[in-house]
């Protein structure tokens, strides 16, 4: 059973870059990280995460029990394929989700069948390999865009006060059209909306990141759909304005996909 946040705790939020599911077997430098800081969560009772990979018409809180491991990809190593995630769900603060949501007028639902996908189960299995700490899941709706997951992280941040660890799981780049295998020569514009990124979070302007389609240079290039770097912008609404913030500056795969992730809150 774990324990009850100590009076005044603050769980931390995270934006974890997931890339592609191998993450799950080549922890690179993000993964050796997470390992450490995973360690140190003493106060985290639960873990909520929005993920790309579980897309709804409308808000969704997964309640289920003990969800599954959900194997959502394909043409991989079949390492893979037998990899599994045992945590427990966390019904009851599902339930409290819930309960903030409608009250700030965002209508959702409940899922009690619903697994843990590639987005949460691969960044965990770093962040907490020994599976101890209930995870449960928020949808990220279809028609959102930066301004309203901002919005929605803002919701959810009461939940860090009862030791709930928000991570908003995505990619920092995300332009699959531009994958041609193994390389390590890394496309400039990786570096350059990385680095804007990166540069607005330390800042903490959340308005330009709010709008980073028209103002972050790369952006369509970076994003050629949005659904990968909403979660991120859910994890920075989470925040409050006196988190420190720590910066990983993870690798960069086949030269496109920045594995560079953020955590807001960290005490150690």
């Amino acid at each position: 059973m774990t324990a009850s946040p100590s009076a005044g705790a603050l769980a931390p939020a995270f934006f974890i870059s997931h890339g592609a599911p191998t993450f799950a077997l080549e922890p690179g430098l993000l993964g050796a990280r997470l390992r450490q800081i995973g360690a140190t969560l003493t106060e985290v009772r639960s873990v909520l995460i929005v993920s790309p990979h579980w897309q709804t018409d409308a808000l969704t809180v997964m309640s289920t029990q003990h969800p599954q491991t959900i194997h959502d990809f394909g043409g991989f190593a079949p390492a893979l394929y037998q990899l599994r995630y045992p945590a427990a769900g966390d019904p009851q603060t599902a339930v409290t989700t819930l309960k903030l949501l409608e009250d700030a007028g965002w209508p959702a639902t409940l899922d009690s069948q619903r697994g843990l996908d590639h987005g949460a189960w691969v960044p965990m299995m770093h962040l907490r390999p020994q599976a101890d700490l209930p995870v449960f899941q928020l949808s990220l709706p279809l028609s959102f865009d930066a301004p309203q997951s901002l919005a929605l992280g803002r919701v959810l941040a009461p939940l860090r006060e009862q030791g709930i660890a928000i991570v908003g799981s995505g990619s920092m780049t995300h332009n699959l059209a531009e994958f041609r295998g193994p390389r390590t020569a890394v496309e400039p514009y990786v570096d350059e909306f990385t680095g804007w990124v990166q540069a607005c979070s330390r800042r903490r302007d959340l308005d330009a990141l709010g709008h980073y389609r028209t103002l972050a240079p790369q952006a369509l290039r970076a994003h050629p759909t949005e659904e990968h770097f909403l979660p991120l912008l859910v994890a920075a609404g989470a925040s409050h304005a006196d988190d420190p913030l720590v910066v990983f500056d993870g690798d960069t795969r086949y030269g496109m996909l920045s594995m560079a992730s953020f955590a807001w809150g960290l005490t150690c």
